[in-house]
Order: C-alpha cells, then sequence, then structure tokens
C-alpha cells in the first residue's frame, strides 16, 4: 500500500519578494515600476514591503509590464495572506488552552471519534472541525449553553464539555441516517410496531426499530456515553421535517432501554420542535415534560388498566410475571423493572427475568 503524504510548508512567499528580485536582475528602479503600473512609488514600496496587497487589478497591471501571469501574482498573494492568517489563528487558538482543559481528548481519540493533535493549537483545530464551528466563541455560542431541557440528576453534574461531546457525535451519525420527512401517522405506526420488538433479540429488534423511526422521520442512533455524562438518551430537531432520537444504553438491560426508548419518543411526539432533551433515569424531576414523558412511557409500555389488575392480585412471582408478560407481548423485564422502579420488588430480586445488552459501535 503506497501512503500518501500531503506536504504543508511552513512558510509562505510574499509577493513583494518576488517583485524585488525581479526589478534587481533587471536593473528597474521601482520608481520606472510604479510609473509603468500607473501606481504612486509608495504603493510600491507597500507592495514590496507586504504592507499592502497585490489587488487582482495590480496583478494585471504587472502581469503588462513584468510579463508574468496575473494568476501567478494572485496565488502569490492568496497563498501569503493564508499563510498570515493561519499564523494569527494558531496564536489565537493557543489562547485557548483552558477551554481545551474541559475535554478528555485521550477518550475522544480512543474511542475515534477525533484524531489526536500535535499542539495545543492543532488539538483545538481539531475539536472546532469536530464541532463544525469555527471558533471557540461560535461553539460557546452553539455548545457552551446548549438550548436543552437537561434532566439533571442530583448524584451526576456532567460536564458541559463532555455533554457537548456526546451530542455532536449523535448529530454526526444521525445526519447520516436516511429519513423521510417526519409524520406524526408513521410515528404511531413505528411505535405500536416497536413496542412488540422487546422480545426479540437485539440483532434482531435494532435494525426493525432504526427503519421504522427513519420511515416515521426519526434518526434512531445508539452511541455509547462519554465520562461524566451519566446520560440515557437525547432528542432534538435537525431539521423541521428530522428528529434524532439518541440512546447510549447506559443501563445495558432491556427495562431501562425500553423505557428510555419510549420516552424520548414522547418528547418528539408530544413536545415542542424548538426544545430539545437530554435525559438520565436515575433521578427524580417535576418538570412538566419529564413528566409527561415518563407518563406516556409507563402507560404505552403497560396498559393502566392491565397493570392495576395485574397489582390487585399482589402475586410478583416470576410465573405471574411472564403470564402478564404474554398477555401484554413485551419483555419480562420491562415488567420487573416497573415494580422494582415501585418498590413493590426489591432491587435485586428477579433480575434474571431482565435482559442484558452490550453497545457495539
Amino acid at each position: 500500500m503506497v501512503t500518501e503524504h500531503t506536504f504543508l510548508p511552513d512558510y509562505a512567499t510574499a509577493p513583494g519578494v518576488v517583485i524585488e528580485e525581479i526589478l534587481e536582475a533587471r536593473e528597474m528602479a521601482r520608481v520606472e515600476l510604479a510609473e509603468r503600473c500607473s501606481l504612486t512609488p509608495k504603493t510600491i514600496s507597500m507592495i514590496i514591503n507586504g504592507k499592502a496587497p497585490v489587488t487582482p487589478e495590480t496583478a494585471i497591471q504587472l502581469e503588462r509590464v513584468l510579463g508574468i501571469s496575473a494568476s501567478v501574482w494572485n496565488n502569490l498573494e492568496s497563498n501569503y495572506r493564508l499563510f498570515l492568517a493561519k499564523g494569527q489563528d494558531i496564536n489565537e487558538l493557543e489562547r485557548q488552552e483552558n477551554w481545551l482543559q474541559g475535554f478528555s481528548i485521550k477518550e475522544l481519540v480512543q474511542r475515534r471519534w477525533i484524531s489526536k493533535g500535535n499542539s495545543t493549537a492543532e488539538n483545538i483545530a481539531i475539536l472546532l472541525n469536530y464541532f463544525g464551528v469555527g471558533t471557540v466563541a461560535s461553539w460557546e455560542a452553539k455548545y457552551g449553553n446548549l438550548s436543552v431541557r437537561l434532566r439533571k440528576s442530583a448524584k451526576y453534574k456532567p460536564t458541559r464539555e463532555a455533554l457537548a461531546a456526546w451530542i455532536r457525535k449523535c448529530e454526526i451519525e444521525a445526519s447520516n441516517v436516511d429519513t423521510i420527512a417526519y409524520s406524526k401517522e408513521n410515528m404511531e405506526h413505528a411505535l405500536s410496531k416497536i413496542r412488540g420488538l422487546s422480545c426479540q433479540e437485539p440483532q434482531d429488534f435494532e435494525p426493525q426499530m432504526s427503519q421504522l423511526m427513519a420511515n416515521a422521520g426519526v434518526a434512531l442512533v445508539f452511541i455509547g456515553e462519554l465520562s461524566g455524562t451519566h446520560l440515557s438518551g437525547a432528542t432534538r430537531w435537525l431539521s423541521p421535517n428530522k428528529a434524532m432520537m439518541a440512546l447510549s444504553l447506559r443501563y445495558k438491560t432491556d427495562n431501562h432501554l425500553w423505557f428510555t426508548f419510549f420516552h424520548e419518543a414522547a418528547h418528539i411526539k408530544l413536545h415542542s420542535k424548538k426544545l430539545s432533551f437530554i435525559d438520565g433515569i436515575d433521578n427524580k424531576n417535576d418538570d412538566r415534560q419529564e413528566v409527561e414523558a415518563d407518563q406516556f412511557a409507563s402507560d404505552y409500555l403497560i396498559s393502566p388498566r392491565a397493570y392495576k389488575r395485574f397489582l390487585k392480585k399482589d402475586t410478583f412471582t416470576a410465573d405471574a410475571i411472564r403470564k402478564f408478560a404474554d398477555e401484554l407481548g413485551i419483555a419480562t423485564g420491562i415488567i420487573v423493572g416497573r415494580l422494582q422502579h415501585e418498590e413493590l420488588l426489591k432491587w435485586n430480586e428477579l433480575n434474571y427475568l431482565k435482559c442484558k445488552f452490550v453497545l457495539k459501535e
């Protein structure tokens, strides 16, 4: 295999240097060049000293006087100004080291979300490219205070940098998912079909879930959480006709996966497209929209009427749960998780009825 290398010189020749060399070779004075180009001697001196640019008009005049194509002068000028701008940019980036320290570069590199740079400025530039922003100031405006409704946990407080990096990865992956325009009717159809997939194995239900959601206008992606995020899922609208749903599979059990999925689905189905939501499910939150999403997920997975009837029996054995799960057409782990959440079962009871998953990225 032949490896290709791109040559990136750390210098650029100013057009004024070339002009001065030509004048010396032809024994032409700056004043004469100024006269032949209808420019002032001061302007020529400023161009030669790099203090004034070679404009397209001047390039044409130099072509006529010196016999060197205007495109050559334009390219020299463009390359030189770009070189100066990059130098200034590097200096500015190096002053943003505090911003860089907020990120776990090592983890992002290990996850292959970014490459590793050789300097502070290069690492910052790599991060800006990853986020699709031009400056740290623009990152602050777009990601620094995410316009999301973060479901906060009393136990965990995600760092804004880790949170932003995870959300950005979700955006990147979701943007690569082909979807049709969002449709409420298709969303209803997708959710009804997906509920019945909870009894299947991941290799069977995941592609079906993804396709059903894509047919509803929702890009479903599974992205493992970053250290310091402690997040289960997120939703946000990438455009008026395309929503993103991201699941981290944080708890790795079927009851958490399905509850989180329908919780996030509720945000898409019930709440404003102008809002985004980032959720954990290990906390209590009285936010109205979060309560609505919790209730939707609970009721969609287990019919309130059927659940009330089941509770009256007051018998939460493995056989009773299996029978109830078969009646509802859902995984037994969903029922066990519900009973544990409501403290009708201990957290260590009947966990063998749950399925455990491993996220592969």
